[in-house]
């Protein structure tokens, strides 16, 4: 055995599929819900628009994850138009997207076009899904486009998901265990942060993955001065004695998984560190105890209270959803009373990330811990497989480069 995490059955299939694709089925199903919202909200045709990779909407109704810019176009009287740029991006959208959307280049000027097949279909009122610059939308505007903004509405579409989307998420969690898995492997003192994110990141790249998310930061547990992991990995190299604290998003074709790990080089965790990530690991179990369909923001909050208790704060949410997009409810542990409390129950289907990441009030020393779960009818399970609790690594060895 090397360490590599067991792929989950029906996980292999996907990753070697050539072009993997949701079934007819599940696209429509997610076109009905979207043009259910025509009649809820008076209007003529739905604009889903995404740009640099931003906006989820587009590649969730098409397939095409959205790269330098596209606009779906979406009613009951026509086939789906989607407009993609650049030029050179249209081949592989057209071959990415489901086969029933009509794949075109979006002109010199993507809105114009869009504005142009607007005009042609008579259609004068339309949602909006997705970050249109507020360029796009007054252009539409001066061009009698009234525009009604729809991001929450399909928001709300996305909290539960399918069966099919739960096994691409199970995809995207086993890749993001295999970037866990090469840090554990690879982490040593001499190592900079720069490289402990390449050996994380290649680990699922080489099998089809993408990066989400990979942060991380590193610090001597004797005298930490870094609570979270950070955005922009540094040229600071690991030496003995060090805690790095990681949060790993790889995904399958936009459906990442997402886990959270502490890991120390060459010594075990210091006495604070113990003490923290104790009570980080109680604030989980406290938590996941109560998951369950119907479980509400405030009983969540309520079951990490031994975080405050211990007189200990949080430096992130306690618990979001995810998938898709970063998803009601966002939880933040008792200590944030400024931030407030969302009514969004749990319900079976969601995927939440449970991630009681605890600091020091002064936020010198903080600890990761948590990952990405299902809700289901009683309880939930588990969508990734690397081990709980604290990851011992290192080999006492000295790295150059």
């Amino acid at each position: 055995m090397d360490g590599t995490p067991q792929a989950p059955a029906g996980v292999s299939a996907l990753l070697n599929a050539s072009s993997p694709r949701f079934s007819d089925g599940e696209r429509r199903r997610r076109r009905d819900a979207v043009t259910g919202l025509l009649d809820a909200h008076d209007l003529d045709a739905v604009l889903v628009y995404g740009a640099h990779r931003a906006g989820t909407a587009v590649g969730w109704l098409t397939g095409w994850p959205t790269t330098r810019e596209a606009a779906l176009l979406l009613d009951r009287r026509h086939h789906d138009v989607a407009f993609v740029q650049f030029r050179n991006h249209v081949p592989q959208a057209r071959a990415t997207a489901h086969a029933d959307i009509d794949v075109r280049w979006g002109g010199g000027s993507t809105i114009a076009t869009v504005l142009a097949e607007l005009a042609a279909r008579g259609a004068w009122r339309v949602g909006i899904i997705g970050p249109l610059p507020h360029t796009a939308a007054a252009r539409l505007a001066a061009g009698g486009v009234a525009c009604v903004g729809l991001d929450h509405a399909y928001t709300v579409l996305r909290l539960v998901k399918s069966d099919e989307e739960v096994a691409w998420l199970r995809a995207g969690a086993w890749l993001s265990d295999l970037g866990i898995a090469a840090l554990t492997a690879g982490l040593r003192p001499g190592i900079a942060e720069h490289g402990a994110v390449a050996l994380a990141t290649h680990a699922y790249a080489v099998r089809g993955g993408s990066t989400h998310i990979c942060y991380l930061a590193s610090t001597p547990m004797d005298h930490p001065d870094r609570c979270v992991p950070g955005q922009l990995p540094t040229t600071r190299r690991l030496a003995a004695g060090d805690v790095v604290l990681v949060e790993l998003s790889a995904a399958f074709h936009g459906y990442a998984g997402q886990v959270l790990r502490t890991f120390t080089i060459d010594a075990p965790l210091s006495a604070l560190h113990r003490w923290l990530h104790d009570v980080a690991e109680a604030a989980r179990d406290a938590v996941l105890a109560v998951v369950r369909d119907g479980t509400t923001p405030a009983q969540l909050r309520d079951a990490a209270g031994v975080i405050e208790d211990a007189g200990l704060t949080t430096c992130d949410d306690l618990v979001h959803g995810f998938g898709g997009g970063y998803l009601p409810p966002v939880i933040a542990s008792r200590s944030h009373a400024d931030a407030p409390l969302p009514d969004q129950p749990l319900a079976a289907g969601m995927t939440i990330v449970v991630q009681p990441n605890v600091v020091t009030p002064d936020g010198r020393a903080g600890v990761q811990t948590g990952e990405l779960v299902l809700v289901t009818a009683t309880g939930h399970e588990r969508l990734h497989t690397t081990p709980p609790g604290a990851l011992a690594a290192g080999t006492s060895a000295t790295v150059r480069a």
